[in-house]
């Protein structure tokens, strides 16, 4: 595998890809795909980010694979038993090889396990419950928990194994935090999973081919000889590419676009739902704001500021103008389809500037103050565009807003622990990696513990919460848990800790004349898995 560093525009890669007839390309039968932006890089221990953990799947092997309605079915291990409350034996399955040829056994998954629990690990999350894994022997393992995990299958999906010898092999053990980074494994892969990196040139494409020795080939429906990835972050040269057969599909369609796609003969437009919920957070950390050097003050430590913020802030229009209704305003930190989502707590504040200007000068701040305000550019749907959108909603009450919107890339690298939560108002997408409401408390809204406030880039941290999140940790019994979770999700709200958007509706663009089949998942990412040319 090559990688090049360096930033290719994306209209140098549409050209590059034109370079090669598409008919031509398909006597190879190539499957050609893109998005907004480039993954984060190909370590499957770092950087948790949708489309880049997507690509992880392709290429790395999980204990359990989960299924596009959400389901689980056996990748690496293939059956599982508790032994006692607080163990849980996996049997692995047999014959299975690495990329390069390397067996796979238990001791990959105990190497794994201590590598993706590294305090650098931005996957350490999934595995935050499990104190240890003992290999039983060559095909079994223990995993022991810290006490009784409702969800613990939930969370085996997110449980990358790598191989042991490989890694050893290149002095990779250490995970190193941050997007773009170039250390062995983040630039080169070694999975057990159905596709092989034959080529990443950094935000130009990734080239992935089919691993012919991958254990279950026969279960996947996928015909392609080549799959093909380009980041291409301009929406009308995206819609171009597709439209002009350069590309097969591409996501997300600008909405605009979804009745131009359908118009075409040779294109259609894939619209769903999607389990993403898109939010605002402040810094709540630091004793001065990082705008307001000198003053001593940090204004969103006063949850009154942090209401006001939320007041200002129209969110039909933002559904009307800039989502073209293509989005359904939330009033809590998971979707519908989440578990532990409550519809009954699931109101906003109303819309409200002037309360909202009440609101800062009883906080001290009737002037209002300044603020810069991190936004991606590139990663979901619209996103500057709502930031945009956004900063004369704040302007109207006072604040000060620098709108600081860049690449995916540098975005998380600023907001994230690469660069130590650089950030004083920012934008943030979150689908839960278990589909379970303990995933965003663990990440969004506590700190402190291992696997807990990865992306917690505000630090909001309230006291009962952080206990709750314990409890619910072990909590068997669903209707206590549920209890739990409403009690966890209400203080945070009553707190303002942040200011949940919408949900975002996913739409993909594909060329009917080149794929027979394409299952879309709730992800809004492509498993290549599910992808079938004619």
């Amino acid at each position: 595998m090559r990688l090049r560093i360096g930033v290719a525009a994306a209209i140098a890669a549409v050209a590059a890809m034109a370079m090669t007839p598409h008919s031509d390309a398909r006597a190879e039968k190539v499957f050609r795909y893109a998005t907004t932006g480039d993954i984060l890089g190909l370590d499957p221990h770092s950087n948790n980010e949708g489309p880049t953990n997507t690509m992880k799947g392709n290429i790395y092997g999980k204990m359990l694979h989960r299924l596009p309605d959400l389901s689980l079915e056996p990748d690496l291990a293939v059956s599982w038993e508790v032994i006692d409350p607080n163990r849980w034996r996996f049997k692995l399955r047999e014959g299975v090889t690495f990329h390069n040829g390397n067996p796979f056994t238990a001791d990959d998954v105990v190497y794994s396990f201590k590598r993706q629990t590294q305090e650098t690990s931005d996957m350490a999350f999934a595995l935050a419950t499990v104190a240890d894994v003992e290999k039983v022997d060559e095909y079994t393992v223990d995993l022991i928990t810290k006490g009784p995990d409702p969800i613990l299958l939930l969370n085996m999906p997110n449980f990358y194994i790598m191989d042991k010898e490989w890694t050893e092999e290149n002095n990779a053990f250490e995970v190193v935090r941050g997007a773009g980074k170039t250390n062995y494994p983040n630039v080169n892969a070694n999975g057990t999973g159905p596709f092989m990196v034959e080529e990443w040139v950094q935000d130009n494409r990734v080239v992935l081919v089919p691993f012919d020795g991958y254990h279950s080939n026969d279960k996947i429906m996928s015909n392609f000889d080549k799959a093909v990835f380009t980041p291409i972050g301009n929406d009308a040269t995206r819609v171009a590419a597709l439209l002009s057969g350069e590309i097969d599909l591409m996501y997300p369609v600008p909405l605009q676009d979804i009745k131009r796609l359908e118009s075409d003969p040779n294109t259609q437009a894939l619209e769903g739902p999607e389990l993403r919920t898109i939010f605002l957070g402040y810094d709540q950390y630091r004793d001065e704001l990082l705008d307001m050097p000198g003053s001593g003050k940090n204004p969103f430590k006063d949850p009154r500021v942090r209401q006001a913020f939320h007041q200002a802030i129209d969110i039909e229009a933002i559904k009307r103008v800039v989502m073209r209704g293509a989005s359904t305003p939330t009033g809590l930190m998971v979707a519908p389809g989440i578990n532990g989502f409550m519809e009954d707590m699931n109101d906003r504040q109303p819309y409200d500037p002037d309360n909202a200007k009440a609101l800062l000068a009883e906080a001290g701040y009737p002037d209002g103050f300044p603020v810069t305000f991190d936004c991606p550019n590139d990663r979901y749907v619209n996103d500057e565009a709502i930031c945009t959108a956004v900063v004369p909603m704040l302007e109207r009450i006072g604040i000060d807003v620098t709108l600081n919107a860049q690449t995916k890339s540098l975005h998380f690298n600023k907001i994230g622990k690469a660069e130590d939560n650089n950030t004083s108002f920012f934008m943030l997408g979150w689908t839960p990696g278990s589909y379970d409401s303990l995933n965003p408390l663990m990440q969004l809204m506590t700190l402190g513990k291992p696997g807990h406030g990865d992306w917690n880039s505000g630090r909001y941290t309230n006291p009962r919460v952080e206990e709750l999140t314990e409890e619910i940790k072990t909590e068997l019994d669903p209707e206590k848990r549920a209890a739990l979770i409403r009690e966890a999700f209400q203080i945070h709200k009553d707190d303002f800790g942040h200011l949940p958007l919408h949900q975002q509706a996913l739409a993909w663009g594909v060329r009917s004349d080149t794929v027979e089949e394409v299952v879309q998942r709730p992800f809004n990412d492509v498993d290549l898995r599910y992808v079938k040319l004619k």
